[in-house]
């Protein structure tokens, strides 16, 4: 029996428990939707997947498929087994605040990803012990020989994904990421839902 897809709504967050050995997929349903992405350690939440201590465990600035992403204590927490999307994703952007969106020129609050985490760990009773940087599946970032990044808008297509596998007991949570202002989800900069499954 097939398990549950689940929603990450447009501009939301959402949180699930995984068990070690289950594996998680996370669907681009629309095709130009960044998805930031963060794992906890479900026994303790003080140790997370870090992008900073990943970077130099597989040393790359991109994950590839076999790769693992380890936590802050450098112990794997999840490994990418599969993906159809390019494989164009950010470790390096941190997770967008309305401190950010005040810089782009809001005057008003803005829908962001920090927040989206504590609402999505609210929701299963859950603090998260700080905003770690995420994993932007998704997020297009190129960079230059010099050093220059720039903001694109994503190469997946409409259902493309990525699964990720657990190698710990871990809680995962999501933000469909609510940037409507630069390119990064799309240059329409309209927002839209995606989905995952835990298997």
């Amino acid at each position: 029996m097939a398990s549950e897809i689940i929603t990450i709504a447009a501009r939301s967050g959402k949180a699930a428990k995984v068990a070690q050995g289950q594996s998680v997929k996370v669907i681009n349903s629309h095709g130009l939707q960044v998805v930031d992405t963060w794992a906890f350690n479900a026994e303790d939440l003080r140790e997370f997947m870090s992008m900073e201590h990943s970077r130099p465990s597989f040393m790359k600035l991109r994950p590839d498929v076999g790769d693992s992403f380890v936590t802050n204590r450098r112990r794997p927490i999840m490994t990418l087994v599969e993906d159809t999307s390019g494989g164009v994703h950010d470790t390096l952007m941190a997770a967008c605040d309305n401190e950010r969106y005040g810089l782009l020129g809001c005057t008003e609050y803005h829908d962001n990803c920090t927040d989206n985490l504590s609402a999505a760990l609210t929701e299963l009773g859950l603090e998260e012990p700080e905003t770690p940087s995420p994993l932007n599946l998704f997020m297009h970032i190129p960079w230059t020989l010099p050093g220059a990044l720039s903001w694109q808008e994503p190469v997946s297509k409409p259902g493309d994904y990525v699964v990720l596998r657990a190698e710990m007991d871990l809680i995962v949570a999501f933000s469909a990421c609510p940037q409507d202002i630069l390119p990064i989800n799309g240059r329409a900069g309209q927002p839209t839902e995606a989905h995952f499954q835990i298997t």
